[in-house]
Order: structure tokens, then C-alpha cells, then sequence
């Protein structure tokens, strides 16, 4: 049975006048291995998943067979037992198995289906356009047949951008699936949008990632599939309790990679609301809780936030997060290390995002300001992989002032890297 934990990181001393309180609350899980069928009182048991790829007439190719033996690869991870469908999507989404003249949409895993599903994959020709929001829906259409219960868990993989269908209509089936399952979403190549790739990402509680040469497909789907039936715990509500005359600011993940979570908010009651985080298996996540409280006197304290982990509608981890006015310098100077870290991933996050948009409009100079200012945090936060990121589409000439010049021979393929990897954050330095 899993077990959760919470551990909450802040200054508690704020100075006299001070309003808004930052925590930062480490959650970890461990001991899912063993199953979840029944722990925190979940109902039904077991995973789907589906796998969805691109079959689009740009997939011709190395892209389309990558992406076939990927898929076979993924199927050969899937646990038995464990309900599964594929899909293959182009202008159109098609059931590629079980058979669209199959009675049922989703079958459970057994070694005659994972043969026969292999072949399904193996027939699929590449031909059409792309329309992702007919993908997501049959997707959502598939999963609404499995047990009460079930984990639900796709991945998707495009190679190009969505211009099949009417402005609009991904948003839409993105906002109509939202809440039903989760998805990781990759794209491979430098004909895909990271923008719309990372709303479904992002939307559906997945990851978003570049695969810059189909020879890597295989690889990632064996990765991913591998995490997600290692995710035993179905589902977790992060609750966050703020008192009278309080306001919750926002409420963000920031490990292991950035999500804002503060529009998701499940109202309990008028001081308490539940934010979805998606399965679990054994592992840590981090996340900022900001909240807006009236200035006591000097001497007073207040609970400002209670944040607890549920599953199953049961209190699994509890953290509290408290202020104290101090007239005390020494006290209320201190800054939390994870608070500041944190604090700085998101801001280079947003740098790199709005740099490559102003990149691309033909701002240059905003576009080097805001590089510059990534380098500059990223130098800061001790985020390596960030660095190495950055170096290839500008000059580093100063990283501590985050001086840069824009590099003239950087390829789309190394901005995309930059771009999908903004939101993976490093953990704070013991």
C-alpha cells in the first residue's frame, strides 16, 4: 500500500506590513509498488492505456516506422491484464485494435492480444492530414468503456502541426477531455508547434518532450509506458485549506517539471479546494503554495494554509504552512532556499518561452533580453541541462549578467529543445 509523506519548506517570520506567505510543500510517495487496487479505498482496479500515433501523409517514411515499432515496443511494456487500444491518427482518428469491427473498443492485455495488436500496428499506412482534436476524442470515447476506477493513461506522437481541421476545435476537445485521462505527448522532427503539443501536454496532466530524430521514438515509449505502469496509485488531490479573509494567489507544481495548477481548483467549501495531480508510483514532487493573508501585529501568529494529500477521499499527508510578524531582521531577512529556487525555475521558464516567441517574431532585441535574463537564472538555480539548452541558440559572454548574442546558426530543431525542456526544473541544491 502507498504511503505519503509532505514536508513543508518557508520563512514563517515575515516583517511587520507583510501580506503574502510562500511555502514550498515536498510531497513523496512510496511503497506503490505493491499495488493500489484498494488502497485509500479506490474502486475497480487495474490501468488502460491507449497508444496514439501520427499517421498522417507526412509520416511517410522513417517517421512512420519508428513510430510503428515504437508502438510495438510500448505494447510489449503493458502489463497483463492492463486494458488497452491503439490509435492511429490522421485528418480522421481510426481504432487500429482492437479492430474497428471489433464488438469492443478496449480489450485487456494477454498474449494473444499483444500479438495480434503488433500486427494491427505493423498494416497502418501513413496517408491524410492532422486533426488531433478527433484523435483526443476517440481517445476519451475509448476510456469512457473501461470499469470505474481504472487509471487512464495515453501517449501521443505527432510529426507535424495541426491544420486538418477548424481554428479552435483542439481547444475545444482538450477542455471536453480534461479531467478524463492523463497523456504524455511527444513530437518528433521540427515540423510539430510545441505550443499545441504542450496545451494537450499540459491540459491532461502529461509531459511534453522533443524527439529530435525517429530513431529515439522507440526508446521514449518504452520509457514512458515503463512509468506509467509503475503508477499504482490512481489518483491524488492536492488540498489546500486558507482561512477566513485569505487569498490563495496560486497554487503551482514545480518538480520535477512546471505546471500551474491554480486554475483546476475543486471547491470543497468556501475555504478548501482539492487541485488535481494525476497518478502516482514511488516518487517526489514539489509544489509552491502562495496565499495573501491580512498584516497582523508584531508577535502575532496564523495559520496561513493547511495542505494535505488525498487519495480516495481519504487524508493520506498533511503539511502546515505559518506566519509570524517579528520586528526581528535577522528573522524575517532569511529567505527559504527552496522558495527562491523554485521561484527562479518559473521565472526562467516564462524567460526562455516569451525569448523564442519574440526569437520568432523577429524582436531581436527582447528576444536577447530574455535569453539573456534565462542564462542569468539559469546559471542561478544551478540548472545545467538548462545552460546547455541555452548555449546553443545564443552566445554566452557573461552568465552572471546574463550577457548574450543571439546565435545566427542556431536550428529550429536546438529551439525546440529549448522550448519543450523550459518547464523541467532541477531540484534545490543540499
Amino acid at each position: 500500500m502507498a504511503t505519503f509523506s509532505a514536508e513543508v519548506f518557508s520563512n514563517q517570520y515575515v516583517p511587520e506590513g507583510a501580506t503574502d506567505v510562500h511555502a514550498i510543500v515536498s510531497v513523496t510517495a512510496s511503497g506503490s509498488g505493491s499495488g493500489a487496487a484498494g488502497d485509500y479505498g479506490a474502486t475497480g482496479a487495474g490501468a488502460a492505456e491507449i497508444i496514439i500515433f501520427d499517421s498522417s501523409g507526412s509520416m511517410s517514411g522513417r517517421n512512420l516506422q519508428s513510430a510503428k515499432y515504437a508502438a510495438s515496443v510500448a505494447v510489449d511494456q503493458i502489463v497483463d491484464g492492463t486494458w488497452f487500444a491503439i490509435v492511429a491518427g490522421s485528418h480522421v482518428a481510426t481504432r487500429v485494435f482492437p479492430y474497428p469491427n471489433a464488438p469492443v473498443q478496449i480489450v485487456r492485455m494477454e498474449p494473444a492480444a499483444r500479438a495480434e495488436a503488433k500486427r494491427a500496428i505493423e498494416r497502418v499506412t501513413a496517408t491524410g492530414g492532422t486533426a488531433m482534436s478527433s484523435w483526443l476524442m476517440l481517445a476519451d470515447q475509448i476510456f469512457a468503456t473501461v470499469p470505474a476506477g481504472v487509471r487512464k493513461h495515453a501517449i501521443l506522437l505527432t510529426d507535424g502541426k495541426n491544420e486538418s481541421e477548424p481554428a479552435g476545435n483542439l481547444q475545444r476537445a482538450i477542455a471536453a477531455v480534461q479531467g478524463h485521462f492523463q497523456c504524455d505527448a511527444r513530437g518528433v522532427g521540427d515540423r510539430w508547434i510545441v505550443e499545441e503539443v504542450r496545451q494537450i501536454a499540459t491540459a491532461l496532466l502529461g509531459t511534453v518532450d522533443l524527439i529530435a530524430d525517429p530513431s529515439g521514438i522507440p526508446a521514449d515509449f518504452e520509457r514512458l509506458m515503463r512509468a506509467s505502469m509503475a503508477r499504482t496509485v490512481n489518483d491524488a488531490q492536492l488540498r489546500v485549506w486558507a482561512p477566513q479573509g485569505a487569498q490563495l494567489l496560486f497554487v503551482r507544481q514545480v518538480a520535477p517539471t512546471l505546471e500551474d495548477l491554480t486554475a483546476r481548483r475543486i471547491v470543497v467549501n468556501p475555504l478548501t479546494g482539492d487541485y488535481p495531480t494525476g497518478a502516482w508510483g514511488d516518487e517526489e514532487r514539489e509544489y509552491h503554495v502562495a496565499v495573501r493573508v491580512p498584516s497582523r501585529p508584531l508577535g502575532a501568529e496564523q495559520l496561513v494554509a493547511r495542505v494535505q494529500v488525498v487519495v480516495g477521499g481519504q487524508v493520506a499527508a498533511s503539511g502546515l504552512v505559518k506566519a509570524t510578524w517579528s520586528a526581528d531582521p535577522s528573522l524575517t531577512a532569511r529567505i527559504s532556499p527552496e522558495v527562491a529556487h523554485y521561484t527562479g525555475q518559473a521565472e526562467l521558464a516564462s524567460v526562455i518561452q516569451e525569448g523564442l516567441a519574440a526569437k520568432a517574431a523577429g524582436d531581436e532585441a527582447t528576444a536577447t533580453v530574455k535569453l539573456g535574463r534565462a542564462v542569468q537564472l539559469a546559471q542561478q538555480t544551478g540548472n545545467d541541462e538548462a545552460t546547455s539548452r541555452l548555449r546553443r541558440v545564443v552566445e554566452i559572454d557573461d552568465p552572471e549578467r546574463g550577457t548574450v548574442r543571439l546565435r545566427r546558426e542556431a536550428s529550429r530543431l536546438d529551439e525546440m529543445a529549448l522550448d519543450t525542456g523550459s518547464t523541467k526544473t532541477t531540484r534545490v541544491r543540499k
